[in-house]
């Protein structure tokens, strides 16, 4: 017969246990959820300073009012009220390039250009050396015509109080690492090619902190969605005691223009 190994959770007729530890005695009251996170994925306890950075990018990216996963989730919820997982759910698909996914965009982003220079000369020792990588790699994605993740914010232009708060608590913890030197640095130095200068945001600085913390480049988002599911949460609570869902339903419903049809010209 096939075995499965894990070293997850296993059952037995009078213990259950989780990452070698048991559950009932050793985790429960013991572990809290944030660090409990961490260890799952990558099946190391991870010390105080880690938890208290990655619980703070938890924090950050909860929940941020009225964006497109939590519409979907409080309409998704007065059509299927019934169906609180998938109100859930609709909000979590939600997470892609434009909302939550600059998270893991970001830390690709970073852990590319640091993986070209470990490779070549080493990492950076001061500032200098720093801004001196960062303006190479803005000039070379503005020469592809591409994006640099984590540059721009729609409302906070001047600057999102959650980047350097997260800068702080990670040099506080020690955990200020090369992921999140190279994105301080791309916010010093962008604007000699850009032009213009643009605020470093909040799911950027995550994402670079994230993979200081070592975790796996391919989970970045998936921290990002289950930060935001205790957003949604929230989100589904106020629905809950103060509905907006149909309001917002009929104000497009009752607002609609027809117009002659536009056919697809691809």
């Amino acid at each position: 017969m096939s075995e499965y190994p894990t070293a997850l959770g296993a059952s037995s007729l009078e213990r259950i246990t989780l990452l070698g530890h048991d559950l009932a005695e050793e985790v429960m009251g013991e572990v809290g959820f944030g660090e409990l996170a961490f260890w799952l994925a990558t099946q190391r306890r991870p010390s105080r300073g880690e938890v208290r950075v990655f619980e703070a990018v938890l924090a950050a990216l909860a929940d941020h009012g009225f964006t497109p996963t939590a519409i979907t989730a409080r309409l998704t919820y007065l059509s299927a009220p019934d169906s609180v997982q998938g109100a859930l759910a609709a909000g979590l698909l939600g997470g892609g390039s434009r909302f939550l996914g600059v998270t893991e965009d970001c830390g690709r982003f970073l852990h590319d250009v640091l993986a070209e220079t470990e490779d070549g000369e080493g990492l950076p020792g001061d500032d200098a050396g720093w801004d001196a990588l960062a303006l190479t790699a803005v000039r070379s994605a503005r020469e592809a015509g591409r994006l640099i993740p984590g540059l721009g914010h729609h409302v906070h232009k001047k600057g999102d109080p959650r980047t350097p708060r997260l800068f702080r608590i990670a040099r506080e913890e020690g955990q200020f690492g090369p992921h999140l030197a190279l994105f301080a640095a791309i916010g010093r130095v962008h604007p000699r090619v850009l032009g213009r200068t643009l605020p470093l945001n909040g799911a950027g600085v995550c994402g670079a902190a994230l993979a200081d913390l070592g975790l796996p480049l391919e989970l970045l988002r998936a921290f990002a969605l289950l930060a935001r599911t205790a957003g949604l949460i929230g989100q589904l609570a106020e629905e809950l005691r103060a509905p907006v869902a149909n309001d917002i339903f009929l104000s497009v419903d009752l607002n609609n223009r027809p117009v002659p049809p536009s056919p697809y010209e691809g």
